[in-house]
């Protein structure tokens, strides 16, 4: 098949192939002792070896050690680390893994691994050599990959390929299980030859640590004198598209970019809102049913699936787990989409906005905080001081958000999040919070001084009392902000559905414990005046509560009343991508992190100029692609229509029909000289833009010519499409694409 210029009939041979796809094998379910077939809970982690399989399976003094690196971050000792290896070994061989790889997160938004073989050469007393298979402490905890070639924004320089893998013991090692052969994946960090991070998971897990600290010293100060740890619980939404795989193969721009640049909306689109939860496509079934098999077996707790809004949108969600593990799970998850449905001849589109007209996919974070009893301080308790506590740490958590909206915008940044932000399915790009009409109520009465005396009477009167109930769902939900209290958990809907969800929770993370820390030293100071501690909370909660006031907002994100209304209270506007990352470089807006030592300045400095490039190159890619496909398929599709109706109009021998063909050839040739005039301003501002050595400026002329450009050019383009006859037009419809999911058995 010709993917770069396909014909018009094998555009509908993919079609013909896509509503009757090939049977998919049966899923080979684990069975158990009995020989029929295991529960879930059976199987479930059976390919990971975290705590508890090392509890099992080590030595007492080597797990001791083990939770003293974990808990107190002390040194693992050489002779535990050789004893975990061993037993990571023997378990993993057991499986028929061949190879290890420390799996890490670089800065491309994407996972890493280096594949080694588990053996080792032996020479004998002859000097023949004998292969063993072999895994040592030091294999486990340190690699070194040439690191050259991922992204650094400046820290080293090209012949400074010096980059180290390190193991992190909190998340569980696991065994990705392939026809041609099985790895065991080790979850490692990535630094520099100086400590600097070069991946996303060490500023997440530098974010948890802080936030336990400065969060456990402020809970004391309420009260809670016997807390040791914080524990941050993250639960990650995922969306995505499912398109066939022969459909897609005729379309480049998905293979390219991951979304259609071109394609007008198809006449059914999601304006009946049939598809939210409707019953979901067998072929489509099966594909989940698959894909929540081998999370399982890799400990993913996977709870939901549902379909979405859009036509072929789904979205798979699981239950709460600790912030670091669930990051690895939902980048797991996302490997684990795309690798299942290429087995059921899908292709997964986790891009955030691969159709125009309908909507595109998130990621929503439902982030929340557990003391070491496993109370979610974000969930009302019983008593008048939990409910007290959980005012305070509400206020806190608000305080964070609105001191440090721009960073957290900055954090959920990308070409593909600025097609959907904003957009009438997902929040705006103004940070706000929702907090539902009962606890704004409860804030506007302190704020009104309701609570004087923080009496356990005056706690009741002011309607705390009921404050247990909003964990029980009491709140509505607002789909239209980015931030929201949904019970007991904020909801941050505003990240995108290809993101690491370790770069936002590691900036919210950041800002949360920058945030205790201030909060801890002015509850001092209040204390200093009140004697009453449950007075001075309140006083507390009542600053913030006046301070804050400008974040909280419970209409609607979507409208311009809203944009307009957020300027008039000094929120960060942040529309685009190249206008968010500039906050990188205001050192005073990320001072927070330098603080709470989450990134040094040089990280952050280096963020920036990875986000730029990457933002440039994406950019990049697209515009060629898009150039590539009105060339190659667009002008000779119009070509041949403009030839087929002007020999039909010389042909025409009732004069009222030949004043209809002629409206007609008109049409398309206004339509086809719109083209070539949207083409040549198109090409003329992307040979600007290349001609451009500095990529701040470049990303700054994408975003205000180039991308107005390529949009003027996609609109001609897809009104041509609607000109068009099929027999002409090769790529394939959205009508193909989005509903041929519905028309399979």
């Amino acid at each position: 098949m010709n993917t770069q210029n396909p014909s018009v009939s094998e555009r509908f041979s993919a079609f013909r192939s896509a509503v009757n796809p090939p049977p998919t094998k049966k899923i080979e379910k684990i069975k158990n002792a009995s020989g029929k077939e295991a529960a879930i809970s059976e199987y479930f982690g059976c390919m990971t070896f975290g705590l508890a399989q090392m509890r099992e399976k080590l030595p007492k003094d080597a797990y001791n050690s083990l939770l003293q690196t974990l808990e107190k971050g002390k040194k693992l000792p050489k002779e535990s680390a050789d004893a975990i290896a061993s037993a990571i070994k023997e378990w993993s061989v057991a499986k028929n893994v061949t190879h290890f790889c420390h799996w890490f997160q670089p800065m491309t938004g994407l996972t890493a691994e280096k594949h080694d073989a588990f053996i080792s050469i032996q020479h004998s007393y002859h000097s023949e050599l004998r292969v063993i298979e072999r895994f040592t402490g030091s294999q486990l905890i340190q690699g070194e990959p040439d690191a050259s070639s991922f992204p650094s924004g400046g820290m080293r320089t090209t012949f400074e390929a010096r980059g180290y893998t390190a193991w992190d013991p909190s998340s569980p090692l696991f065994i990705i299980e392939e026809e041609s052969g099985n790895t065991l994946c080790i979850p490692t960090v990535f630094f520099g030859y100086h400590g600097q991070a070069l991946d996303n998971k060490t500023p997440l897990l530098r974010s948890i640590e802080v936030l336990s600290r400065e969060g456990c010293e402020f809970l004391k100060l309420v009260g809670d004198v016997d807390v040791k740890r914080l524990q941050v619980t993250l639960g990650s939404e995922q969306e995505y598209f499912l398109i066939d795989k022969n459909l897609a193969s005729l379309r480049p721009d998905l293979i390219m970019t991951g979304r259609t640049l071109l394609g007008t909306s198809s006449t059914r689109g999601q304006q009946l809102e049939d598809h939210y939860f409707g019953s979901i496509p067998s072929r489509v079934n099966k594909f989940m049913q698959e894909v929540e098999f081998e999370l399982y077996k890799l400990g993913v707790p996977v709870k939901t699936r549902h379909n979405e809004v859009a036509p072929s949108q789904f979205e798979l969600a699981p239950i709460f787990e600790d912030v670091n593990i669930a990051a690895d799970h939902n980048l797991l998850t996302m490997e684990v989409l795309k690798r299942i449905a290429l087995k059921h001849g899908m292709v997964c589109l986790l891009h955030e906005k691969p159709f125009a007209g309908v909507n595109g996919s998130g990621k929503h974070n439902n982030w929340s905080i557990a003391n070491d009893k496993g109370e979610n301080l974000l969930e009302p308790g019983t008593t008048p001081h939990q409910n007290l506590r959980f005012l305070a740490v509400l206020a806190v958590t608000l305080k964070a958000v609105y001191k440090h909206a721009d960073v957290l915008r900055t954090s959920i940044a990308s070409p593909g999040n600025d097609h959907r932000l904003g957009a009438n399915e997902a929040p705006p790009a103004i940070i706000s919070v929702f907090l539902g009409s009962m606890l704004e109520q409860i804030l506007n009465n302190i704020e009104a001084g309701k609570a004087n005396k923080a009496t356990d009477q005056q706690i009741i009167d002011l309607g705390a009392s009921q404050i247990p109930t909003i964990s029980r769902d009491y709140t509505d939900r607002n789909r239209t902000s980015p931030f929201a209290f949904t019970g007991n958990k904020f909801e941050f809907r505003a990240v995108g559905s290809s993101a690491n969800v370790a770069v936002p929770m590691s900036i919210l993370n950041s800002a949360v414990a920058a945030t205790f820390k201030e909060c801890t030293e002015r509850l001092k100071e209040i204390l200093k005046k009140k004697t009453n501690r449950d007075e001075a909370i309140m006083e507390l909660v009542r600053e913030i509560s006046k301070e804050t006031k400008a974040i909280r907002f419970e209409g609607n994100g979507y409208s311009q009343e809203w944009r307009t209304e957020a300027k008039k209270r000094g929120l960060p506007i942040l529309s685009t991508t190249p206008e968010a990352l500039k906050v990188f470089n205001n050192k005073k807006a990320t001072q927070f992190l330098v603080d709470t030592k989450v990134l040094s300045q040089e990280e952050i400095a280096s963020r920036f100029h990875i986000n730029v490039e990457r933002y440039v190159k994406t950019l990049d890619i697209e515009f060629m692609t898009l150039h590539e496909l009105v060339k190659g398929f667009v002008i000779p599709a119009v070509e041949k229509q403009l030839i087929q109706v002007g020999n039909a109009q010389s042909v025409m021998k009732s004069l009222s029909i030949k004043k209809v063909h002629k409206g007609r050839l008109e049409e398309l040739e206004n339509n086809f000289v719109d083209i070539l005039k949207c083409l040549e301003a198109f090409e003329k501002v992307v040979t600007k833009s290349q001609g451009l050595h500095d990529e701040i400026a470049r990303m700054d002329l994408i975003v205000t010519q180039v991308v107005p450009a390529a949009e003027k050019l996609r609109t001609a383009c897809d009104l041509a499409e609607t000109l068009v006859s099929d027999e002409f037009w090769t790529l394939p419809k959205y009508r193909e694409m989005l509903f041929s999911n519905t028309l399979t058995s």
